[in-house]
């Protein structure tokens, strides 16, 4: 397991319990960046880097009772807090690296994935995984439900150009990675990058 993944499991296991409670006002924000992926009734969606699984009861509504919902985390006490929540009854929860999922190429209509760019330690190579597993045409969703500057402030740090979520940096590393951007929002109540996987 690289550095990178231990880091990962320690910073979020560190804070995997109480998690919720420190973002109880999250759900509307949840909801509506699910909504924006335009999923239909029998999609098959991933929610990569699920974490406790906020965004899988919106994602099951979105696909209803006969799609495929999966959650990806590599943190067990994420999933562990995923169960313990009862989000497991909305989505099959997995413990796996988004960066080598255990998915056929072309198995899914769409990926979920809220505050997972700034964690991936290959952002270009681990958004071709993204690519792989999703169909031609399926979309990808990018997520935080806080901008970038708001975050930054949060942070007690400065926004900066070089972060992987400015448009200018994101839309050619999506680009190089197998997707289009078809939509980009950084407000300060949300940050929603929409792209779609090209053919």
């Amino acid at each position: 397991m690289s550095d990178d993944h231990t880091h990962v499991q320690e910073f979020f296991g560190a804070r995997a319990a109480d998690w919720d409670a420190r973002f109880p006002d999250d759900g509307p924000a949840y909801a509506a960046a699910v909504a924006a992926l335009g999923l239909r009734e029998g999609d098959r969606v991933l929610d990569a880097g699920c974490g406790t699984g906020r965004a899988l009861p919106p994602l099951r509504a979105a696909v209803g009772p006969s799609g495929v919902v999966l959650g990806a985390d590599l943190t067990p006490a994420m999933l562990e807090a995923a169960v313990r929540a009862g989000r497991d009854r909305d989505g099959r929860l997995l413990l796996a690296d988004v960066a080598a999922l255990p998915l056929r190429a072309d198995s899914l209509d769409a990926v979920f994935g809220a505050g997972l760019i700034s964690h991936l330690p290959d952002p270009a190579e681990n958004l071709r995984e993204l690519a792989r597993v999703v169909r031609p045409g399926g979309t990808l969703a990018l997520f935080h439900p806080i901008g970038r500057a708001a975050l930054a402030a949060r942070q007690g740090r400065q926004i900066t150009p070089d972060d992987l979520r400015a448009e200018p940096r994101l839309r050619p590393l999506l680009a190089g990675s197998g997707w289009r951007m078809t939509s980009y929002v950084d407000e300060d109540t949300r940050f929603l990058a929409l792209a779609v996987r090209d053919d």
